[in-house]
């Protein structure tokens, strides 16, 4: 299994995971046309040629990014795949200088594995005013708002 990043020809599989879980209320649904416009922000966990799972990075502003779609194929749990997709993730954060990665989640205790903390949803105008906004679950949004502090500036330095 390797990481890598998402082609037009991945796009179906990445629709129909990301369905499977928007329909058991776990992940948002995504369109066709979302995956298309978003396509060089998806990185697919390939195994053998087939998609195992799938996460994409979205920027919000210039010092905080955002997990979406992180979803493994049913089939493929157990084998490490999320943490790798969220690892690949967290690296590309971390190349593109941008501090804070959050992931809005049902998996807490998977993502404070990976480092991240919870924080207060009405910390993140930035996500708050452009995406929650107009998002369905907006008035009663059961998800976990969780951040990780991803640039160091100090190591940037050296």
């Amino acid at each position: 299994m390797h990481i890598r990043r998402a082609t037009m020809s991945d796009t179906d599989a990445i629709y129909q995971l990301i369905k499977h879980y928007a329909l058991e209320g776990k992940l948002l649904s995504r369109t066709y046309a979302s995956i298309y416009e978003n396509l060089q922000n998806f990185y697919v966990a390939d195994e053998g040629g087939a998609v195992a799972g799938v996460a994409s990075l979205h920027i919000l502003d210039k010092d905080l990014a955002e997990i979406r779609s992180l979803a493994v194929d049913p089939a493929h749990t157990g084998k490490g795949i999320g943490k790798e997709l969220v690892k690949q993730i967290i690296y590309e954060t971390n190349r593109l200088e941008i501090e804070n990665l959050i992931a809005l989640t049902y998996q807490i205790g998977f993502f404070t594995k990976l480092g991240f903390d919870i924080v207060d949803k009405q910390s993140l105008p930035q996500k708050m005013w452009k995406d929650c906004i107009n998002c369905p679950k907006l008035p009663s949004c059961d998800e976990t708002a969780m951040l990780k502090k991803v640039w160091q500036t100090e190591l940037a330095k050296q």
